[in-house]
C-alpha cells in the first residue's frame, strides 16, 4: 500500500497490465492449492489453433472461462484450468504449403519427412503467438500443465482412442459421401465450410421417356454436369402425376443411359416438377436414396477437380468448363427448356475459397449409432447440464440423427492413421506399434496409410487426455470429469457432441457436468465480423489503448447467456469510464484517510449501534448483492452480475454513499468519520472481490491500495452474505430518501431553479410511521435536495395554491414554487408520469396474469411483483391528486 501522493491520478493499464499478470504467475496463483481435500473445479480451455490470431471470439470464449475460474479459485476451490492449442491439420498444412510455394517447393516435391519438418518449424516459430496474445487477456490458466494435441502424451491418447474403437468395430474403411475441397486434396470436416450466397443459375432441362420421345421428364438443377453421373430419376410415392411412370425408364440427355424411375419420401412433390435426378456419388442426400434402392454409383469427378473418364466425351474438363459445355450442348439439342436467375448458397473451403463439391471417398470412419445413445442419455437424464437449456433440443436433434463420422484427411500434418496394409494379402493390420509383419498371412510387405485424423478426432478426447489418460493419473483423478466447459454455439454438434460421446466410451464418465454456451460477437448492427464488410475489431488494438479491463467489460455489458452479441466501441469506453470511477473513488477514499500507515476499523469492531442510516442501507445492499452476484456467477450470467455490481459501484456507493457521507468525512476526527472510513474501505474491498473475475487488473491495483487485505486479490476469498448486516427497513427508508432525492431535483431541473438557490418542501403522509422514518434522515435529505425547510402537513387540503408535487409510495412531497414554476410545463410533466405509471401498471398486471410465470416463479419473486404493482397503484393515485390540485389555467 503506497502513500496517497503515489497513487497515480489514473489508472493505467498499458503501464501495469503486464507487470501484474507476471506478479500472478510468478506467486503460483494460476497453480491449483495444495491438495487438502477441498472440493476441486476444472475446466480445459477449448484449443486455438496455432495459426490462429486472437480475434473477438476468441476473446469473448477466454474470458467467459476465466471468470468462471477466478470465481472458483476465490472460493476456496482447488481450481486447474488447463491450457493449449490445436495441431489445426488443414490450417497449419495451408500455411506450410503457401510457404513452400512462395520458396518455389511444392509439398509432393519435397516428400512427407521434409515437409513434416518444415511444419514442426512453423509450429515452433509461430505456434506461441496465440498463446502470448492470450496472457495480455489476462487468462489465468495453468501454464505448467500446457498441452498442444501433437504432444507425445495426446499423440499416445489418440493412438489409443483409434485402437480400442477399432478392436471393438466402432472404426471401419468405407466409401461414404464427404466434403471434398478439390484444392487442399483432401475430405474437410462441415466445421471448415463457409457457405456465401452468390448468383447461380437453375437449368430446366428434358429427361426423355424411354420409348415415347416426344414425352419427357422436366429436370431442375444448379449443377447440369453431375448429370453425367445419374442412376435414376425420383418421385414421391404420393404424386400422382407420375404413379402410372414409377418403374418405368426414361432418357438421360447426352450420354443416352437408361434410368429407372422411382419413388422415395425424400422428394417433394410441391417443389417444381416433383422430378429430381439421383446423383448417388454427387450428392448426400442421392447417396441415401441410391443405398435404399440399391442404385449404381457412378462417380464422375476426380480428386483434382475435373471430369474424370467416364464423363465421355467432356473427359478432362474442369467442372466449370464441363457445366459450359454440358449447357450448350442440351440447347444445341433441345433438351434445355430454360434458365432462370437464382441466388444460391454455396458451400466453400474456409481455407483456400475454393467450391466444396460432395463426393464419394473411400475413408475411415466412426460408426456412430451405437456411440451416440449413452450421450443422448447423460444430456436427457441431467448428467449433464447445458446452460442455456434450450441447447439441449439443438444436441438432441444433431445426436439423434446422427451419421457415421469421416475421421480421415488427406493431410500429412496431424495424427497418421495408424493402419498398415498388407501388399500380398491386402490385409488391413491397426496396431499400437509399428508391426513388423501382417496378423494375416505374415508378409513383411506393409504400407502405413498415408492419410491423418480428423484434428476433431483429438479434439474429443481433450478433457480427459490433457489430464493424462489413458494412464491412470492423479490429475485425471482429482480433475476428470471437469466441472465446466465453456464454447460457442456454432461447435456444439462438431465438438461438444464427440468429447461426450468420447468421454463416456473411453473413460465410462461424462468428460464435464456442465456445458455453458456463447453466441457470435457482432458489430454494433447486429452484422457478422468479416474481411469483406471491413468491421472486424481487433482484440489487441483495444488492450494496447484502452486496456484488458475495457475489452472484458464490453464484451459482457448488455448480453444474454447463449445469444449473439453487439460490440461496439461506446462499450469499451464505457469500461474504460468505470475504471476511472473505481479509481476516482479509490482515491478520495485514501485522500481521506490521510497517512497510508493508518489503520481503518474493522466491521467486527463496529456496534450496529453506531451506524448511521446510510451506513445500514450501503452495508445492506452490498450484502444483497453477494448474494445476488455468487448466484449469477454459478448460472454463467456475467452480464448481469456485472450490471448489478456497476449500479452497485456507481449509483449506490460512489454517487450516493460517498456523497452522503462527505459531511463525516469532513470532520476532523471522531468516531462517526472512522465509521465512514471503515465502511468506505469494506465496501470498496468486497467490490472489488465481486467485480475480479471481469475485471482483474484494475481491481487487483485498487485492492493493493486498501486497508485490512490480504496480499493477492486474484486468491482472496470471496465475499460471503452475513445475516448481521441485513438492514431490510433502514434499506427501504433510505431508498426513499434516495428517490425523494430525485423527485426534487428533477422537478427543480424542469423549472430551472437555480442549482444553488434553496425551496422550501411539505411532507405528508397518512401513515405517521413513514414520516418519523423519513425525518430521521432530514438532514440528508435537506442538503442533498437544496431544502431549506422541510414542514409536515397534515392533509392535502392544507397545501397553498401552486405547488410543484414528487409522489413516492404512500408519501408525498410538495414545493410552493408559485414564482417560479411554469404550470403548463408542470402539468405535462405529471401527466407523463401518470401516463407511464399506467403503463407500467398494465405491464405488471399483464406478468401476474400469467399462470405460467406465477405458477414456476420462486413465491418471493410473486410476491416482490406484486407489492410493485400495489406501489405503482399508490403512486398513480398520487400523481393524480397533483393534478388535480393544479391550477385550473
Amino acid at each position: 500500500m503506497r502513500d496517497f501522493d503515489s497513487i497515480p491520478k489514473h489508472f493505467e493499464p498499458c503501464k501495469t497490465e503486464q507487470e501484474m499478470y507476471q506478479q500472478w504467475a510468478d506467486s503460483g496463483c494460476f497453480k491449483p492449492v495444495e491438495d487438502q481435500g477441498q472440493e476441486c473445479f476444472a475446466i480445459v480451455m477449448p484449443p486455438p489453433n496455432i495459426t490462429g490470431q486472437l480475434h473477438m471470439g476468441h476473446a469473448l470464449d477466454l474470458s467467459m472461462q476465466d471468470i468462471a475460474v477466478r470465481f472458483k479459485r476465490m472460493q476456496g476451490k482447488r481450481t486447474v484450468y488447463v491450457p493449449g492449442t490445436d495441431h489445426a491439420s488443414i490450417a497449419t498444412e495451408a500455411k506450410v504449403v503457401e510457404k513452400l510455394r512462395n520458396e518455389g517447393r511444392e509439398k509432393r516435391e519435397i516428400g512427407r519427412e521434409a515437409f513434416l519438418k518444415e511444419a514442426w518449424d512453423w509450429n515452433d516459430k509461430y505456434g506461441s503467438k496465440i498463446v502470448e496474445q492470450t496472457r495480455r487477456l489476462g487468462i489465468s490458466c495453468d501454464w505448467s500443465r500446457q498441452r498442444f494435441t501433437l504432444d507425445e502424451g495426446l499423440s499416445k491418447a489418440v493412438l489409443e482412442a483409434f485402437c480400442r474403437l477399432y478392436e471393438k468395430g466402432y472404426i471401419y474403411r468405407g466409401e461414404r459421401m464427404i466434403n471434398w475441397c478439390a484444392d487442399c486434396g483432401t475430405s474437410i470436416s462441415d466445421a471448415e465450410i463457409d457457405y456465401e450466397e452468390a448468383d447461380a443459375k437453375f437449368y430446366y432441362l428434358k429427361y426423355p421417356l424411354k420409348g415415347q420421345p416426344d414425352k419427357y421428364l422436366e429436370i431442375a438443377t444448379t449443377r447440369p454436369e453431375t448429370m453425367l453421373g445419374d442412376t435414376a430419376v425420383a418421385v414421391h410415392p404420393d404424386d400422382e402425376r407420375y404413379a402410372a411412370l414409377v418403374g418405368e425408364k426414361c432418357i438421360l440427355p447426352l450420354v443416352e443411359r437408361e434410368l429407372e424411375i422411382i419413388s422415395d419420401n425424400y422428394v417433394e412433390a410441391d417443389f417444381g416438377s416433383g422430378c429430381v435426378k439421383i446423383t448417388p456419388a454427387h450428392d448426400p442426400n442421392d447417396f441415401e436414396i441410391g443405398l435404399r434402392h440399391d442404385l449404381e454409383i457412378i462417380d464422375v469427378i476426380t480428386d483434382d477437380g475435373k471430369i474424370n473418364e467416364l464423363g465421355g466425351v467432356y473427359a478432362g474438363l474442369s467442372i466449370n468448363d464441363c457445366r459450359e459445355q454440358i449447357v450448350r450442348d442440351l440447347e444445341a439439342k433441345g433438351y434445355l427448356i430454360k434458365v432462370e436467375d437464382m441466388k444460391h448458397n454455396i458451400a466453400l473451403c474456409s481455407r483456400c475459397h475454393s467450391v466444396i463439391e460432395p463426393k464419394l471417398s473411400l475413408q475411415w470412419w466412426v460408426a456412430m449409432e451405437e456411440l451416440a445413445k449413452p450421450a443422448i442419455a447423460a444430456v436427457k437424464d441431467g448428467s449433464i447440464e447445458f446452460i442455456p437449456d434450450h441447447f439441449v433440443k439443438t444436441y438432441l436433434n444433431w445426436m439423434e440423427n446422427i451419421r457415421d463420422w469421416c475421421i480421415s484427411r488427406q493431410l500429412w500434418w496431424g495424427h497418421r492413421i495408424p493402419a498398415w496394409y498388407c501388399e500380398d494379402c491386402e490385409e488391413i493390420n491397426v496396431s499400437r506399434e509399428v508391426p513388423t509383419e501382417c496378423s494375416h498371412c505374415h508378409s513383411t510387405h506393409l504400407k502405413q496409410d498415408e492419410d491423418t485424423l480428423d484434428t476433431w478426432f483429438s479434439s474429443a478426447l481433450w478433457p480427459f487426455s490433457t489430464l493424462g489418460w489413458p494412464e491412470q493419473t492423479k490429475d485425471l483423478a482429482d480433475f476428470y470429469p471437469n466441472n465446466l466447459l465453456i464454447t460457442g454455439y456454432d461447435i456444439l454438434p462438431l465438438w461438444v457432441s464427440r468429447m461426450i460421446f468420447s468421454g463416456l466410451e473411453h473413460t465410462g464418465q461424462v468428460p464435464f457436468r456442465q456445458v455453458g454456451y456463447h453466441g457470435l460477437v457482432r458489430d454494433d448492427q447486429g452484422r457478422k465480423m468479416s474481411k469483406s464488410l471491413g468491421n472486424g475489431i481487433d482484440p489487441l488494438e483495444i488492450i494496447d489503448s484502452s486496456g484488458a479491463d475495457s475489452l472484458r467489460y464490453a464484451l459482457f455489458w448488455g448480453t444474454s447467456v447463449g445469444k449473439d452479441m453487439r460490440f461496439s466501441e461506446q462499450k469499451v469506453e464505457a469500461g474504460r469510464n468505470f475504471m476511472n470511477k473505481l479509481w476516482n473513488a479509490l482515491r478520495f477514499y485514501r485522500m481521506n484517510l490521510g497517512d497510508s500507515s493508518k489503520t481503518v476499523l474493522k466491521l467486527s469492531e463496529i456496534d450496529s449501534a453506531e451506524l448511521k442510516l446510510e451506513d445500514k442501507w450501503i452495508l445492506d445492499q452490498l450484502n444483497e448483492l453477494i448474494k445476488d452476484s455468487a448466484r449469477n456467477f454459478e448460472r454463467l450470467d456475467f452480464s448481469l452480475a456485472l450490471e448489478k455490481i456497476s449500479h452497485f459501484a456507481w449509483d449506490q456507493f460512489c454517487d450516493w454513499y460517498v456523497e452522503i457521507v462527505k459531511d463525516r468525512l469532513n470532520q476532523k476526527a471522531g468516531k462517526s468519520r472512522e465509521i465512514a472510513l471503515a465502511i468506505m474501505n469494506h465496501c470498496l474491498s468486497e467490490t472489488v472481490k465481486l467485480l475480479h473475475p471481469i475485471m482483474p487488473f484494475v481491481t487487483e491495483a485498487i485492492y493493493a491500495e486498501l486497508l485490512n487485505t490480504e496480499s493477492l486479490l486474484i486468491s482472496a476469498q470471496w465475499p460471503e452474505y452475513q445475516a448481521d448486516l441485513e438492514f431490510k427497513e433502514a434499506a427501504e427508508n433510505m431508498e426513499q430518501i434516495i428517490n425523494a432525492v430525485r423527485g426534487i431535483r428533477n422537478v427543480r431541473a424542469e423549472q430551472n431553479v437555480p442549482a444553488g438557490k434553496e425551496v422550501d418542501a411539505l411532507i405528508y403522509s397518512s401513515d405517521q410511521a413513514i414520516v418519523e422514518r423519513f425525518m430521521e434522515a432530514e438532514a440528508i435529505f435537506r442538503r442533498l435536495a437544496r431544502v431549506a425547510e422541510l414542514k409536515l402537513i397534515d392533509s392535502l387540503d392544507d397545501l397553498p395554491e401552486n405547488t410543484s408535487s414528487v409522489a413516492l409510495p404512500k408519501l408525498s412531497l410538495h414545493l410552493p414554487l408559485a414564482d417560479l414554476i411554469d404550470w403548463a410545463q408542470e402539468r405535462e410533466r405529471l401527466e407523463k408520469e401518470s401516463q407511464n405509471l399506467e403503463q407500467l401498471i398494465t405491464a405488471q398486471e399483464r406478468k401476474l396474469a400469467n399462470q405460467n410465470f406465477v405458477q414456476r416463479a420462486p413465491a418471493q419473486v410473486v410476491d416482490a411483483e406484486r407489492e410493485k404493482l400495489k406501489n405503482y397503484e399508490a403512486l398513480l393515485k398520487q400523481t393524480n391528486e397533483s393534478l388535480a390540485n393544479l391550477p385550473k389555467s
